[in-house]
């Protein structure tokens, strides 16, 4: 048996929090357990003092006002996000943190094209989808969040590498940390944001995200209870047939968090609250079965706490790209 094998047979057995294998003890402690754990495994930091945003830039566009935000997410480390708030507002509206996948950064998120250009709501960037101006559309207010080691926030590199992810996912490991602890760390503080913000109703926060975005709308979710609702594209799957069976970015890794659960097993840290997930069917690098078998479990748990109806998921014809029919149309339910 070669090395391969052997990893993936170790990585087959059940897991201390797998839902079907959870020991007999009330739901509460054994949530709370699996939730400091899943923070202790991604590296998760102590949540500081809410930051003080600065506005650097305010455009009023067609429909809605974008305001380009600094903030502090840690000592001497400044994040950066766009906040996006309709027009017309009568009252607090839901606010929703947009989370871009791996790419370029939060620019196609809220319609910023490569060219600079800005498209307008109702036609989507080819690229990534704008899924935060469809927040707009929606009378959502949408604060979109720049990924550490991308876009504005991405350190130079040699090439033949694009980004700085993979470089700053393993210094963070050295660091005893993980790319996706500093991420949910930042959504976190973006979420505290949007809480402060007069036109967001803070009882009606949710995330959403694409692809590595997916990736920490699922763990703010599972680690920040402030979140009404999270949205998942084109990340919900089972480790075994994801980021384990073929070649994935270094910002995807976290360890020992495979000897606590599958990637479906978490779906119990965010319920009793709303979530929904969605997947192409030709996604190469988070395979269909994989997330079919993921949803399975997931309705399980959802089912088995009396609550199915919280729980929702869309296959749709396309690969790894943002869809978001069915998510908007869960979102809305949620909030009313």
């Amino acid at each position: 048996m070669d090395g391969h094998s052997h990893a993936r047979q170790l990585l087959e057995r059940p897991k201390a929090f797998e839902w079907g294998v959870r020991p007999n003890f009330p739901r509460g402690e054994w949530t709370a357990a699996l939730r400091q754990e899943v923070a202790r495994c991604v590296g998760l930091r102590p949540p500081g003092p809410p930051p003080q945003p600065r506005v650097v830039e305010s455009v009023r566009l067609d429909g809605y006002r974008r305001d380009a935000l600094v903030y502090e997410s840690l000592p001497g480390l400044d994040a950066f996000a766009f906040l996006l708030v309709p027009d017309g507002l009568k009252s607090p509206a839901p606010g929703v943190l947009c989370l871009p996948g791996h790419g370029r950064g939060v620019d196609p998120v809220v319609g910023i094209a490569a060219d600079g250009s800005q498209r307008p709501i109702g036609q989507p960037d080819e690229y990534a989808s704008d899924f935060a101006l469809q927040c707009v559309a929606n009378g959502y207010v949408a604060l979109a969040v720049e990924h550490l080691s991308f876009g504005r926030r991405s350190s130079p590199v040699a090439a033949p590498m694009d980004y700085s992810c993979t470089m700053d996912a393993m210094a963070l490991l050295m660091l005893g940390e993980t790319m996706i602890g500093r991420r949910v760390h930042d959504a976190r503080r973006g979420l505290d944001i949007l809480a402060s913000i007069p036109e967001v109703d803070s009882a009606r926060l949710a995330t959403m995200g694409i692809s590595g975005g997916g990736t920490v709308s699922l763990f703010t979710g599972c680690l920040d209870e402030r979140v009404s609702a999270c949205a998942v594209s084109g990340y919900f799957c089972t480790f075994l047939d994801s980021i384990l069976a073929m070649e994935h970015c270094v910002d995807n890794f976290a360890p020992g968090l495979g000897a606590l659960v599958e990637m479906p097993d978490l779906a119990a840290l965010v319920a009793p609250r709303r979530l929904f997930v969605e997947s192409g069917t030709r996604d190469p690098i988070f395979p269909l079965p994989g997330f079919q078998k993921a949803v399975a479990r997931a309705r399980t748990i959802y089912e088995d706490l009396g609550v199915p109806e919280r729980f929702g998921h869309e296959v749709f014809e396309g690969d790894h790209v943002f869809h978001g029919a069915g998510a908007f149309r869960f979102l809305n339910e949620t909030f009313g």
